[in-house]
């Protein structure tokens, strides 16, 4: 599949991630907690999913970034864990925030990807980022999440 296919493909899943959130957004907000992670132990509340939501997103964008401004044929380390204490700190301010407000911050960093994609050389969309836990990751894993944001067909 071409660049511009790929493009497509990724704008399209970003557009259904965030009609999917939006509706969440304008639904009741559930009660109790999430389930942990596989081999986790950690359960939010919905304000903390959402908060982890609108900071995540940026997050990823700047890590796409660093990968496409800095590789050169060897796959550039990036992402981090979920003990990282600028993460568990945006979550805990985050959680505070409306659910509302909350949903325009992920639309608002989702449409920054979405413009910069296209943007991307063929040598840029080439690039590929080794995540700690993922592995290898091309532009296009990154730029969808992918394996990040489980889908829901």
């Amino acid at each position: 599949m071409d660049q511009q296919s790929q493009i497509g493909d990724v704008t399209e899943r970003l557009e259904t991630v965030e009609a999917r959130l939006a509706e969440h957004a304008a639904g009741p907000k559930p009660d109790g907690l999430t389930e942990p992670d596989e081999g986790g132990t950690e359960r939010w509340e919905a304000a903390q999913v959402w908060a982890h939501m609108a900071e995540f997103v940026a997050y990823w964008q700047a890590e796409l970034e660093k990968v496409v401004d800095t590789y050169a044929g060897t796959p550039v380390p990036f992402g981090r864990t979920k003990e990282d204490p600028v993460r568990i700190g945006a979550i805990e301010e985050g959680r505070h925030v409306p659910i509302a407000q909350l949903m325009q911050q992920v639309h608002d960093e989702i449409g920054v990807t979405r413009g910069y994609l296209p943007t991307l050389s063929s040598a840029q969309w080439a690039s590929v980022g080794l995540h700690s836990r993922r592995g290898e990751m091309t532009v296009p894993e990154i730029g969808t999440l992918r394996n990040t944001v489980k889908d829901e067909k």
